[in-house]
């Protein structure tokens, strides 16, 4: 049974919040969420938190990426609040718009530098709350490189965090090979945050009611380029690399079947026991560049986190991938639902399936302290 708890509540079944007692008054204030499953309190780990550095406006004031940052993203206070109503221990930060891949090179230098130093005051602050990814300028491989580098070695970072596309471009090229072989080297996970799709769908395609370029284009992204990196074979090139779909990995779980019999396990479209194509269009045969079934990839090397926002969403999720490969996200502060109740009611994960998912998967993957 899964079973949440405030500390609030726990104070009060030992006596300690009662009058006359010798609690402070700011451990009687405090009212964070506690999650435990089975009687086991847990550690709950975020990866999908959204951040930004107000410091970066100075760095790009009068220059043609000015612009203000603002907004619910920006670090401030209030987020450990709603961490503690929601029942989360550690929240992995990282600033996911993506603006500065159209900086020259000494500017986007600078901004990551000023954004990473930025985050790593925060974690200073609170070291036991939050960790954080370094976003890198992907639009110069070598720089992202060294920028991960130094995120991680310098600063302390989990990984890094990218768009679904570098202005046009989606990363699986032999181009970008310099930083995916430095997170094979560093073994860090990547979290890729997709931006509408505009990579993709023709200018205006999802411009109508009901946010499409969010609610559509977001998952299409993310899909298209984890089928890229399967079909492209930069999974095999880099067999160590890690990367977390954002929004439940986008579509591509969700009908993982049309592109598991598409190309089979030396590349080139499906073909029967007889050497025949599978199907009437075996388009782009040859093209095919992975070297195993697509569902290992999907199985290891790809991680998805668990906003699906149903439970039968939330099910075939964990059986297209398996427990070990989603992991819990929230998208915070940005206003959508939570999924933890989704899988601590789950009927079809056991319990150390949804402590794996809360947290166990994220922190094997950060190398994080199990301790809470």
């Amino acid at each position: 049974m899964s079973i949440v708890k405030s500390r609030r509540h726990f104070l009060h079944a030992l006596g300690i919040g009662t009058v006359g007692s010798f609690a402070s008054p700011s451990i009687l204030s405090q009212t964070r969420k506690e999650i435990y499953i089975a009687g086991k309190r847990i550690k709950t780990v975020d990866i999908h938190a959204h951040a930004s550095i107000k410091e970066v406006e100075r760095v790009i004031n009068g220059t043609y990426l000015e612009r203000r940052i603002g907004g619910p993203r920006l670090l401030e206070p209030s987020r450990l609040d709603l961490m503690d109503e929601w029942g989360i221990d550690v929240s992995v930060i990282s600033a996911n718009q993506y603006w500065w891949y159209r900086a020259d090179h000494d500017l986007a230098r600078e901004i990551i530098r000023v954004q990473d130093e930025g985050f790593a005051q925060w974690v200073d602050r609170y070291p036991d709350r939050f960790v954080a990814l370094t976003s890198v300028a992907l639009q110069f491989p070598e720089l992202a490189a060294e920028q991960l580098e130094y995120a991680v070695n310098t600063l302390g970072f989990k990984g890094a965090s990218i768009g679904g596309h570098v202005e046009g471009e989606v990363p699986a090229s032999e181009k970008y090979d310099p930083f995916w072989a430095k997170a094979e080297e560093l073994d860090v996970p990547v979290f890729m945050h997709p931006a509408n799709a505009v990579n993709i769908v023709k200018e205006g395609g999802l411009d109508f009611s009901g946010d499409l370029g969010n609610i559509v284009g977001n998952p299409l992204e993310t899909g298209f380029l984890l089928s890229r990196f399967i079909l492209d074979g930069t999974f095999d090139r880099f067999p160590g690399l890690k990367i977390c779909g954002a929004h439940g990995g986008g579509y591509l779980p969700s009908y993982f079947g049309r592109l598991d019999v598409a190309c089979d396990a030396f590349g080139g479209a499906a073909r029967n026991s007889s050497g025949e194509f599978i199907g009437n269009d075996p388009i782009q045969a040859d093209d095919c560049k992975n070297q195993k079934p697509p569902r290992e990839y999907l199985r290891t090397q790809i991680f998805a986190d668990s906003m699906v926002f149903s439970d039968e969403g939330l099910r075939h999720l964990v059986a297209e991938m398996g427990p070990s490969q989603v992991v819990y996200g929230t998208d915070m502060p940005l206003g959508w639902p939570d999924t933890m109740h989704l899988i601590l009611n789950s009927q079809y994960l056991n319990n150390s399936e949804k402590e794996a998912i809360l947290g166990g998967n994220l922190i094997r993957l950060l190398k994080l302290s199990r301790d809470i």
